[in-house]
Order: structure tokens, then C-alpha cells, then sequence
């Protein structure tokens, strides 16, 4: 099957468009105020420590990603996606008022209800899909949503710090408000029957910690998951390096964003091969390829020269998204869909907390040690890493009799 025909398969089909069409314009809008929100606060106060808090303030909810994801499978999934689409609208029209210091705590605890909103939103965006999309293109439909999300992410910021220049920081808040009226509007457009999820029976804490055990318990989703973490884990120390990268080349600050640029290329691409290269490799062994490919993006770093840089920069983009592609791929297949929601946010979070606490520690060590020394060390890392997930594929597909090949 080709590429191409998949992608005209699934946007041929009704549901799959109108999603993918929601994560654009969704996507949109939270790209731009990701981005200004930061430079709104650094603009009111003159912080560089409060500005660096918004983007900890969208991401700390993950941390409760499990019992927020619970959420997800307390109730159907497309109303409840309305839903928080149209309070997360609502919930930034405050912002309007976000004019002097004295309002920045408005604006920061905004941004933390905006981050579990987020939470619930993928958890019940992934276990809707699995239940809207043909199982058999849940990889290519994966694929697509991460093109969809990172191209957004090549114009949404500047169209946001555009916005923002022009017309004050709460142009984009209501921005990003009016792309999640219209993205509430695509999905009651969604054509899916959802059972009523019967009365929970088990407490909330009960039922987080099921939908844990369930992830933890396949032995096929385990290494997946702690490849990933593993992976943001190391990519988030070496990303830290960036400026030491840039300094290197004896280039601006401003630099890294031509970088981010060219990785967001690669990360679109990724997106559009990713159906067929499940297929022919399956989860393990497509991640195992991603997490190698980006071991030497990462390594090569090291190497002075623009055009090696540049090069790195577009192969980790091609690298990293494949095994967090893989792995929500896999979670989707084998998680029960009534306990789908608080695994895909059970795994988001052991994939994603790993990434803030990389940053943190590459901030500490790129002061301590040469950044040359550190990247060939990370991209050893990552080759382990690679080695390792792939060496378990490769001793699962010894394990398995000429029957299951070849069944009667």
C-alpha cells in the first residue's frame, strides 16, 4: 500500500478529515499562545524567570496525566471533547484584562487549567480515534496527526508574534478562542456511537491506578513507553545544548530558530512514511529505527559546521516523533477502549515528564561540561537505547512458532 493512497484513503474518509482538519485549527492556536504567552509576560514584568514559568505552567499538569486521564472514561468521549474545547475558550477570555504585573498570576494560573484541559483533551482524543478510525490505519491516522500538529507549528508562531506586535498579547488569547469554538463545531460533526460508560463502580484512585496497570502489564506496550521516556529524556538534555550548538558555529542566538524550523520539516515528513513503515516493521523495530536515527542527529552536533548542524537538526525532527508515533499506535490497539483514556494519559506522562527534567538537568551540566563531550555521549546513549528496544523485538519474533506465521 502505498503512502499516498493511504493519505487520500484517510482523508477520503469522513471522520478522519474532519479530526484532522480540528487538530489544525486547534493546534493553531495553541502553538501561538504557547509562544506569546511567554513573551507577553517577559514584556509586563522583565522576568526571564517568570516568562520561563508559563512554559512550566502548560506542562506541569502532566504530571497528573493518570488521574486527569481517568476523566476521559467517565464519560463519552466526542461530548466531552465539546465540551472542554468550548470551556477552554472560555476560560481564555479573562486574558483580556492581562495588562500590568499585577495580572500575571491571572494569566500563569490560566495557563495551568489550560494544561489539564489539555490532558483530558488528548487522553480522549486518542481513545476516540480508536474507536472512529479503521484499526488498520491507526498508524497512518497517528502519522497525519503529527504532520498536522508540526506543520501548525511552522507558521503558528509567527503568526502569533505577528498578532502579538501588532495588537497586544490578548489578540491572541481570543485567537486561540475562537479556533476551539470552531474545532467543538468539526467534532459535533463527527459521525462515531459511543456506549454510555457504565457507573463506576471503583473510586477514582481505583480506577487511575487500573488504567496504569493495564499499560504496565502488556509486555508489549511496557518497553515502548520507557523507550520513549527514555528518548525525550536524552533529546531534552541534548536540545538544552542548543545555544552552546549555536555559539559553536559563531552565530546569534536567533539561530536556534532556523533549527527548530528544519527539524519541524523533518517532523512533518515523518508523519506522511509512518503508515507503511508500521507495517513493514512494526512498532518496535519503526521506534527502534527512529531512536538510532536521532542517536546520530544528536552525536553529530558536535561537528562545527553549518550545513552538519542543519542536517542533525532536519534527521532528529525524522527520528524522534517515531517512537512516540509507535507507541500511541500500540496503546490504542491493546488497551481496552473503556480503560483508553487514563492509559494514553498514564503513557503521555511517563513519555513527557522525562523531557522537563532533561532541560533542567542539560541547563545544570552544558555549565559544567564541554557540550562536544556531553552530545557524543547522548548519542551513545540513544544507540543503547535503540539496541536495546530492537533486541526485544527481535527475541519476540524468535519466540513465536512456524504456526503463527503460517496458521492451519
Amino acid at each position: 500500500m502505498t503512502t499516498s493512497w493511504t493519505v487520500t484513503r484517510l482523508l477520503r474518509d469522513r471522520n478522519a478529515a474532519l479530526y484532522l482538519t480540528g487538530v489544525v485549527v486547534s493546534g493553531f492556536g495553541t502553538s501561538a499562545l504557547w509562544l506569546v504567552s511567554g513573551v507577553w509576560v517577559k514584556d509586563l514584568t522583565g522576568s526571564n524567570g517568570l516568562a520561563a514559568l508559563c512554559t512550566a505552567a502548560l506542562w506541569a499538569p502532566t504530571l497528573a496525566g493518570p488521574a486527569l486521564g481517568t476523566l476521559a472514561d467517565r464519560f463519552r468521549r466526542k461530548p466531552l471533547l465539546i465540551r472542554v474545547d468550548l470551556a477552554l475558550a472560555g476560560l481564555l477570555l479573562p486574558l483580556w484584562t492581562v495588562d500590568s504585573p499585577s495580572s500575571v498570576p491571572l494569566l500563569l494560573t490560566v495557563l495551568v487549567c489550560y494544561g489539564a484541559a489539555g490532558v483530558v483533551e488528548d487522553a480522549a482524543n486518542s481513545a476516540l480515534v480508536a474507536t472512529a478510525v479503521d484499526p488498520a490505519l491507526l498508524g497512518d491516522f497517528n502519522g497525519l496527526r503529527m504532520t498536522a500538529r508540526e506543520g501548525t507549528k511552522l507558521v503558528a508562531p509567527l503568526t502569533g508574534a505577528a498578532l502579538y506586535t501588532a495588537y497586544g498579547g490578548p489578540s491572541v488569547a481570543m485567537l486561540d478562542a475562537g479556533t476551539f469554538v470552531l474545532a467543538a463545531g468539526l467534532c459535533a460533526l463527527l459521525r462515531v456511537r459511543e456506549e454510555r460508560p457504565g457507573p463506576a463502580g471503583d473510586g477514582w484512585w481505583r480506577q487511575t491506578v487500573e488504567g496504569a496497570r493495564l499499560l504496565w502489564a502488556r509486555t508489549t506496550l511496557r518497553p515502548l513507553v520507557l523507550a520513549g521516556g527514555t528518548t525525550m529524556f536524552l533529546t531534552a538534555l541534548g536540545s538544552s545544548l542548543n545555544y552552546a550548538v549555536v555559539d559553536a558555529l559563531g552565530h546569534s542566538p536567533a539561530y536556534t530558530g532556523v533549527m527548530y524550523a528544519v527539524q519541524g520539516v523533518g517532523s512533518v515528513a515523518v508523519g506522511l512514511v509512518s503508515g507503511p513503515a508500521l507495517r513493514r516493521l512494526g512498532e518496535r523495530r519503526f521506534a527502534a529505527c527512529g531512536i538510532a536515527l536521532t542517536a546520530v542527529a544528536v552525536a553529530a552536533r558536535a561537528l562545527p559546521y553549518d550545513a552538519v548542524v542543519l542536517a542533525c537538526s532536519a534527521a532528529g525532527g525524522l527520528g524522534l516523533p517515531c517512537v512516540l508515533i509507535a507507541a500511541y499506535t500500540a496503546v490504542q490497539r491493546e488497551i481496552p477502549a473503556d480503560a483508553l483514556g487514563r492509559a494514553t494519559a498514564t503513557a503521555d506522562t511517563l513519555m513527557f515528564t522525562p523531557n522537563a527534567v532533561g532541560l533542567a538537568v542539560g541547563a545544570a551540566l552544558v555549565q559544567l561540561v564541554d557540550h562536544r563531550l556531553l552530545l557524543v555521549l547522548l548519542g551513545g546513549a540513544l544507540v543503547a537505547t535503540a539496541v536495546s528496544l530492537a533486541q526485544r523485538s527481535a527475541s519476540r519474533t524468535a519466540a513465536r512458532s512456524p504456526s503463527d506465521a503460517s496458521p492451519a
